[in-house]
């Protein structure tokens, strides 16, 4: 049973950070997703692929697997920079864009 831990990244729609400190452990899919015959929804065999399990840190996380036997691979976070904006920088006399209008 292979799992693979991360740090979610933030969604498009989030402007904060919020859900993005905390690590997941996701269980790797087993078997392939395919068409429900009654109904049409997707379905899988396993039922593991719905378990998301979240810890503070990714030691946790790790020691998790590692007590349950569990192969993981670990997906470290790509950190952004920030670069810091303010408004009256559009206005700066040492701006060097020129003014549209």
């Amino acid at each position: 049973m292979t799992v693979r831990i991360y740090q979610p990244t933030k969604t498009a729609m989030q402007s904060g950070r919020a859900k993005t400190r905390q690590w997941v452990l996701e269980h790797a899919p087993e078997t392939a997703r395919r068409p429900e015959p009654l109904m049409g929804w997707v379905a899988a065999g396993d039922t593991k692929n719905q378990i998301y399990l979240s810890f503070e840190s990714r030691d946790e996380a790790v020691a998790y697997a590692k007590k349950h036997n569990m192969t993981y691979v670990v997906q470290e976070p790509r950190r952004s920079k920030l670069r810091t904006k303010a408004y009256a920088d559009n206005f700066a006399f040492t701006r060097s864009g020129s003014w549209t209008h």
